[in-house]
């Protein structure tokens, strides 16, 4: 059995360690001292940071680190097909991301293992006045890990100031599928695209380096929505999906045709491409309504799930 390597020491509490470091522009320029709680007090920096290693023929957590407003529970065995891999939903206890927030989650899966991440419930970026706030994804992978990272949608409220950077190191033989949804904005107040700032950045990369993906986000309407609903962006709509599937386990025409098969005739505005190198491949979707959206990832990510491991996906509950 080959384990985790272990980890050097390191201060999770230290600003160097939560912080974004590189900000885009457009998020930089809104920096700001706060006259409430400022980054680095207590309940403002969340972090979470996770080791699974592949023990007895079944996926276990561990290394656990966690701060609160962010936190996991236990690792839960939901699927019958695959009794050995560990479903684990992240949640922060605030109910939301304020002004000064700087979280930061990291992911580890040794040799073998079959982790699923998901989130209690959507992400709602609240209102800012001071400051932006930032959150941190680092996820790997290592040979024959299977991971999937599949958080509900990001919402972004009037005045939000965000920037979310995710970088995926994917080890040859792994495998990671990785989803994200972000929304117009708190549509049901008639919240369309007035957020401040709303910037991301993927990197899927292999452990040496080489570059599978980068997809990079500026969304700033600035009194000008058509800066965020062009043919680039929104183009329109309220809803933006990717699905991004990082496999050797089939050939990435394959995989993108699975992914094509399985929303082709919904009347969906969608587009599929392979990624380099062989490496897999990805999907973007535009939608209107959050049910049809989330509908049409799921089945995009049931259909990859039967091609790649050969059983359908479990059920996943959330209240």
């Amino acid at each position: 059995m080959t384990s985790v390597p272990a980890r050097p020491a390191v201060d999770r509490l230290a600003e160097a360690y939560w912080s974004a470091g590189r900000l885009p522009a457009e998020v930089a320029g809104w920096a700001g001292r706060p006259d409430t709680l400022a980054p680095g007090s207590p309940a403002k920096v969340g972090i979470l940071d996770l080791g699974f290693e592949l023990r007895g023929g079944r996926t276990e957590l561990v290394e656990r680190y966690q701060k609160t407003p962010l936190q996991i529970m236990r690792p839960l065995r939901l699927d019958p097909a695959h009794p050995d891999a560990a479903y684990v939903y992240l949640m922060a206890t605030g109910g939301g991301v304020t002004q000064a927030d700087r979280y930061r989650i990291d992911v580890r899966c040794g040799p073998g293992t079959h982790v699923h991440l998901t989130t209690q419930a959507a992400t709602k970026v609240f209102r800012m006045e001071q400051d932006y706030a930032t959150q941190l994804v680092n996820l790997r992978a290592d040979d024959g890990a299977y991971l999937e990272y599949l958080p509900d949608p990001l919402i972004p409220f009037r005045d939000a100031r965000f920037y979310q950077r995710t970088t995926v190191a994917a080890a040859p033989g792994a495998t990671v599928v990785l989803g994200e949804t972000i929304t117009a904005g708190r549509l049901a107040r008639g919240e369309r695209h007035d957020y401040r700032v709303l910037a991301t950045d993927l990197e899927i990369a292999r452990p040496d380096g080489t570059l599978l993906a980068v997809d990079t986000l500026r969304l700033v309407p600035d009194g000008d929505r058509s800066a965020v609903t062009g043919p680039a962006v929104f183009a329109g709509h309220d809803q933006l999906a990717t699905l991004f599937v990082v496999s050797d386990l089939r050939p990435a025409a394959e995989i993108a045709d699975t992914l094509h098969r399985a929303l082709d005739g919904h009347g969906l505005h969608f587009g599929v491409s392979t990624l380099p190198e062989d490496s897999g491949a990805w999907l973007r979707l535009l939608e209107d309504s959050p049910v049809r959206t989330a509908a049409a990832l799921d089945t995009a990510w049931r259909a990859v799930r039967l091609l790649l491991t050969g059983s359908p996906a479990p059920v996943l509950r959330k209240t």
